[in-house]
């Protein structure tokens, strides 16, 4: 019985210890294969919370939601770099709608509100 005991260790121990393959690699570059992303900074000094979008050929895409007397980073998905938009920022309750027409998409672009 001690003899098994012993053969059984004897091999896990062995299994244990044996040499294992092992593949290492880089993490993939983001900064050459990922365009930078478009940003608009909302600067609201208005009361009232608002919706942000981004309006191309009358389809508006919602960048975000931004409080009152505050500035937000709202990334831009799904518009390409240089295409140009219509940036509009509606109240929640629908009351009041502020835009700026023609801005061209390309790295940071401020709005200001109002």
């Amino acid at each position: 019985m001690i003899r098994r005991a012993m053969i059984v260790v004897a091999l896990a121990t062995l299994v244990g210890c044996r040499q294992r393959q092992v593949e290492v690699r880089t993490a993939p570059s983001t900064t050459s294969s990922q365009p930078a992303p478009n940003v608009v900074m909302v600067n609201s000094t208005l009361t009232a919370t608002v919706n942000v979008y981004a309006t191309v050929n009358g389809a508006d895409t919602f960048l975000g939601q931004v409080t009152g007397n505050s500035s937000v980073r709202l990334t831009v998905q799904g518009i390409a770099t240089g295409t140009n938009v219509t940036l509009k920022a509606v109240t929640i309750d629908g009351a009041r709608t502020y835009s700026r027409a023609n801005v061209l998409l390309s790295g940071t672009v401020v709005f200001p509100l109002p």
